[in-house]
């Protein structure tokens, strides 16, 4: 019932684009050109998230008549794939897509932008994002340091790990070195997991030698076009560590403001459209990704209710620090704690379980 729903979403974010670009204001046309170069912190053949990049920068060429030119550069063109925060703040480059996590070591809150274990799913994270104040505190949390922030995608749930063993214990985790992403990660920690946040080019490398024992990164379909199944035959579900994950787009504050307002909405349109067209690609991708894994002798592994309700504790004491430390942190929990009390009217009711 939710697939189809966001599926239909997808659609109408596409309809959407299609007709913003039909009906572009000839105002654009008298505008001055433009030339920005953009980071992405995902290759472009990377699924999924990858093409988002590119397709927004068509979408605003389009619209624009041409006179709006992103150009956009692969990781490690501009920038290291989640090294972005700091160019864009300096103006180094105008713009960089990628994901609110990556940028948890400037604040531990950006982590929270992105996604966080146990989390919600797709419908209410973005229902709180877009009118239950998440995006407006991201907003503010990116001003200060001379940054535009645009909520720019969304993907379903990602698979929790990828080992060269199965896991029956958590036990068994002490002493792993694993990449591992967000306030997840914190919660890995737990267990006596060493953990990286590595960006997605480096970690098949790192799993390959042995800098890393173990891995996750993302949905299936994107974590087999990085060829974790040809090294880890173990994929364990759920993602109980990030059940909805965010993509985002900054530009450099300054740039913004110097951008025509038409220019300005074409931008912030074709991110609109972008969270349904990737909610939609993600949600149709997966399964063959899964069938192609089985046949390639991955063995897909489900937690069991005692190592998740481990977690959740975990993690629960994670939040709690999380909050005692940071007060913008808190004003996000907050926020969504406040949101989610009267979602569950709805999402307790509307939804077959």
């Amino acid at each position: 019932m939710k697939s189809f729903a966001f599926k239909r979403l997808g659609v109408l974010a596409a309809a959407a684009a299609v007709a913003v670009t039909a009906l572009a204001p000839d105002t654009a046309h008298a505008q001055k050109k433009v030339r920005w170069k953009m980071h992405s912190a995902f290759g472009k053949n990377l699924a999924v998230i990858g093409p988002p990049g590119y397709r927004m920068a068509e979408w605003v060429k389009d619209m624009s008549g041409g006179k709006f030119d992103i150009k956009v550069f692969e990781p490690g063109a501009l920038a290291g794939g989640y090294a972005y925060y700091d160019p864009v703040s300096k103006g180094s480059f105008e713009a960089a897509y990628g994901t609110p996590g990556a940028n948890q070591g400037k604040n531990s809150a950006y982590a929270f932008m992105s996604t966080w274990p146990f989390g919600p799913g797709l419908g209410e994270f973005l229902a709180w994002l877009e009118y239950g104040g998440g995006n407006k505190i991201g907003e503010e949390l990116y001003a200060r340091d001379n940054i535009k922030f645009m909520m720019c995608g969304l993907i379903s749930p990602e698979t929790s790990g990828w080992f060269r063993k199965p896991i029956n214990s958590l036990a068994e985790l002490k002493g792993l070195k694993m990449r591992f992403f967000g306030m997840g990660a914190k919660v890995m920690q737990k267990f006596g997991v060493s953990t990286q946040q590595l960006a997605a080019a480096d970690i098949y490398p790192a799993l390959e030698l042995g800098t890393i024992d173990a891995t996750e990164f993302s949905m299936p379909a994107i974590d087999r076009s990085l060829g974790f199944y040809q090294i880890a035959k173990y994929n364990y579900f759920p993602g109980w560590h990030q059940q909805a994950t965010t993509n985002e787009v900054l530009v450099n504050m300054d740039k913004w403001k110097g951008l025509p307002k038409e220019y300005q909405a074409m931008l912030y349109t074709a991110c609109k459209a972008n969270v349904g067209i990737e909610i939609a690609d993600g949600e149709s991708s997966q399964f063959a990704a899964m069938l192609a894994n089985e046949k390639d002798g991955v063995k897909m592994m489900t937690w069991s209710d005692d190592i998740l309700k481990e977690l959740r504790k975990a993690w629960e004491q994670v939040l709690a620090d999380e909050i005692k430390a940071n007060k913008d942190v808190k004003k996000l929990w907050d926020s969504y704690s406040s949101f989610h009390e009267k979602y569950k009217v709805w999402g307790e009711r509307g939804y077959l379980k």
